[in-house]
């Protein structure tokens, strides 16, 4: 099965888990990644790495020494994303971060890389993330995710001191990247 066939079953199945049809364009991979500082990240991590569009970027840009963990709650995904980048580090619940770099014994990460889709998330849930998010990520890291609407700007803002947007016309469905500095 493509990449694009199991997304689109698993978004049938679950949309509020998946939150798209199709996994993100290249357009919006590199709006998210390609200005990232790969020569001083080393620890990253990914939350809601789906099918590995972005975890494939990530392997073909980070430095040797960088360390990845990548977090994935579809056990179908996760599996196949072991076995292609079996060095990485998993783990399945984005409000478990802190906890899981520590189970591994990573430090703190420079960058978060988020394609979940917090607008299906119950506020609960959404809060437990981002409290998450800022005891993983080191003073001065960089969070970077992508959502459908200008929903989460309000909820980042009170997290993060500097927040820029991105507009991404050439994705399906068309996202905006929140690029935030803790």
């Amino acid at each position: 099965m493509t990449n694009r066939t199991v997304f689109l079953e698993k978004f049938i199945l679950e949309p509020k888990k998946i939150g798209s049809i199709t996994p993100s364009s290249s357009f919006l991979t590199k709006k998210m990644l390609a200005t990232l500082p790969w020569d001083k990240i080393e620890t990253i991590a990914e939350l809601g790495a789906g099918t590995g569009v972005f975890t494939n970027f990530i392997a073909q840009n980070k430095r040797e020494a960088c360390r990845v963990l990548i977090i994935e709650q579809d056990l179908e995904m996760r599996e196949a994303l072991q076995t292609k980048f079996s060095s990485f580090y998993y783990g399945t619940n984005a409000e478990k971060l802190d906890v899981l770099l520590q189970r591994y014994d990573l430090p703190q990460v420079n960058c978060i890389v988020s394609g979940l889709p917090f607008a299906t998330f119950s506020v609960t849930l959404r809060n437990e993330i981002m409290e998450a998010i800022n005891r993983s990520l080191k003073p001065g890291g960089i969070f970077v995710a992508f959502q459908y609407s200008l929903q989460m700007r309000k909820v980042l803002k009170q997290h993060f001191s500097e927040i820029e947007i991105e507009f991404v016309p050439l994705n399906l469905p068309p996202a905006f990247v929140y690029r935030c500095q803790k």
